[in-house]
This record gives C-alpha cells, sequence and structure tokens, in this order.
C-alpha cells in the first residue's frame, strides 16, 4: 500500500494512507545502508505487518519532487506564509527572506495576512499592492470572525503546503479554524514581546481531507542570507527578473547602475520600495559575506 510520511518520532514514521488511517512503521535497514533517511512528506510503499494494530515496515520511498532542508520536508506543493497585520506588526525584511529561500527552492508561496479584526481596510491596501505587483497570491484573513478561511480552504485543496510564518501571528489558530477538529495546542502570546510561544516541537502533516495536507512548522525568526552569488539575487525577486532586459546594461544587478528599469519602476510605484530596500540590503549582505 502506498502513503504519505506524517511524522516520524523516536525512529518510527507515521505514516497516513487514505481511507485507512495511519500505520506506525518502521524503515528497512537498507535505507541506512544507501545513507536515504526517510523525509515527512515522502510518499512511501508500506508493508502492512498487523492491519489491526496499524504497523508496518516502509520497504520504498517514492521519488520526490522536492525537499527543503530547514524544515526537513519532501514534496511540498505550495507555502502559505502566514504573517499578522498588527500584533505583532510585520517584519518585512524576514517576509522576503523566506519568500527569497521559497524561490531558490522553486516552491510556490501564497501569502496570508492574518488579524484585519485589528485594523481597518485602508491599512492592507499598500501590503496587497506591494506584494501583489511582486506576483503573490495574497489573502487577507481573521480566525477571530473566520474571514477569508474559505479562501485558504480552497488554495489548500488537493495540496501538500507548509504552514509557515513568525511566532504569534495565529497559525494554530488558522490551522485549528481549517482542520475538522481541533489538532493544535493554541500558545499564549506574550504581550510584552508580542510573540507566541512556540507549540509546535516537531516537524508534522495533517490530513485535513483526502490529499489534502498540511504542515505546521515552529515559528521562525531566522535572518536567512540567500546561499547564492550576489548576481542572482535578482532572480528570486519575481518583479524584479521580469523586468531583465529593460535596463541600460546587460548583467545590470538594480543597485548603482544609471537607467535601470528596476529603479524606475520602484520610483513610479510599480514595485514597492520596501522589497527593493531589501533586495539591496541582502545583495550588500550577499557581497560582504563572500569576501571572508
Amino acid at each position: 500500500m502506498t502513503g504519505k510520511i506524517i511524522k516520524g518520532i523516536g525512529g518510527f514514521y507515521y505514516v497516513h494512507i487514505v481511507h485507512s488511517g495511519i500505520f506506525k512503521c518502521s524503515a528497512k535497514g537498507i535505507f541506512r545502508y544507501k545513507k536515504i533517511k526517510p523525509l515527512v512528506g515522502d510518499n512511501v510503499v508500506v508493508e502492512i505487518l498487523n492491519e489491526e494494530e496499524m504497523t508496518g515496515n516502509i520497504v520504498d520511498i517514492l521519488p520526490r519532487k522536492n525537499q527543503l532542508i530547514r524544515p526537513a520536508v519532501a514534496n511540498i506543493d505550495q507555502a502559505l506564509v502566514v504573517f499578522a497585520v498588527k500584533s505583532p506588526m510585520p517584519n518585512l525584511n524576514l517576509l522576503d527572506r523566506f519568500l527569497v529561500m521559497m524561490e531558490t527552492q522553486n516552491v510556490n508561496s501564497v501569502l496570508c495576512f492574518n488579524k484585519t479584526d485589528l485594523v481597518d481596510e485602508s491599512s492592507l491596501i499598500e501590503l496587497k499592492k506591494t506584494y501583489v505587483s511582486a506576483r503573490y497570491h495574497v489573502i487577507f484573513t481573521s480566525t477571530i470572525d473566520n474571514y477569508g478561511l474559505e479562501d485558504v480552504r480552497k488554495i489548500l485543496d488537493g495540496k501538500t503546503t507548509s504552514l509557515a510564518g513568525p511566532s504569534g501571528v495565529g497559525k494554530s489558530s488558522m490551522l485549528n479554524a481549517i482542520m475538522p477538529e481541533n489538532v493544535m495546542e493554541i500558545g499564549d502570546i506574550s504581550k510584552k514581546i508580542e510573540r507566541g510561544k512556540h507549540t509546535t516541537r516537531h516537524t508534522e502533516l495533517f490530513n485535513v481531507e483526502g490529499n489534502t495536507y498540511i504542515m505546521d512548522t515552529p515559528g521562525f525568526s531566522s535572518m536567512y542570507v540567500c546561499q547564492c552569488e550576489k548576481e542572482e539575487l535578482k532572480s528570486y525577486f519575481p518583479e524584479i527578473i521580469e523586468l531583465e532586459g529593460g535596463c541600460r546594461f546587460n548583467g545590470c544587478v538594480h543597485i548603482n547602475e544609471p537607467k535601470c528599469a528596476v529603479k524606475e519602476a520602484v520610483m513610479q510605484g510599480e514595485i514597492g520600495s520596501s522589497r527593493y530596500d531589501n533586495y539591496k540590503i541582502m545583495y550588500e549582505e550577499i557581497k560582504n559575506k563572500k569576501k571572508y
């Protein structure tokens, strides 16, 4: 039978088989011999040992379409990146770093800005403009009044999705709202620092229904620096790469060059200034890192 690894704890792998349930499985020694580690998200072939006790062995790992390192997970169709519009205020530098990380791994990202009940609609216009112009799908939600959650369900349908974002933005509340039953312990929010105390302790996929899976990961705050050459960074900003060829100089990196189509687009408001500022910050970080 084939299924998907949804959790790995203590040397055992928990495999969800549609219409059959979750089986506790060991991995055959051949994987250790070949230095292959099963990952959450892997589609696997399972030899059933005891149907009543729901135990089995993983005998084969089907080809992966992608593999993320952080978190260690395979076969992700998309990332649903959740930030709050307030409490805490969105750190757009952190958001852009995460989007670059997903772009480098060819994972499509959907942006979800939560807690819209805390602000008026005018506060959302600039956020939407910035990221729609960056070619991202943007959803606004509130788990307090269920606003936008139907849009989230449509995005998730039939896909394996990584739910990502900083602590305290409402990821667990959102997961509880869209799952058939409550599956996550909701962390208390520390008013002092406006961040959630981590309640997610390991990588785990949750089956929403059928072939729809969602994975919650520990709140991230990493100042990730792209592991690429500085000249490559522009390739991971969709709105920048779209203007390639429009600059005066071939190979323009859109920093100091004259007659640059990207800088002109920023001045015209066609590219968000925060996106361009974060591009320049990351470019300088990569440039300086390469010196040492």
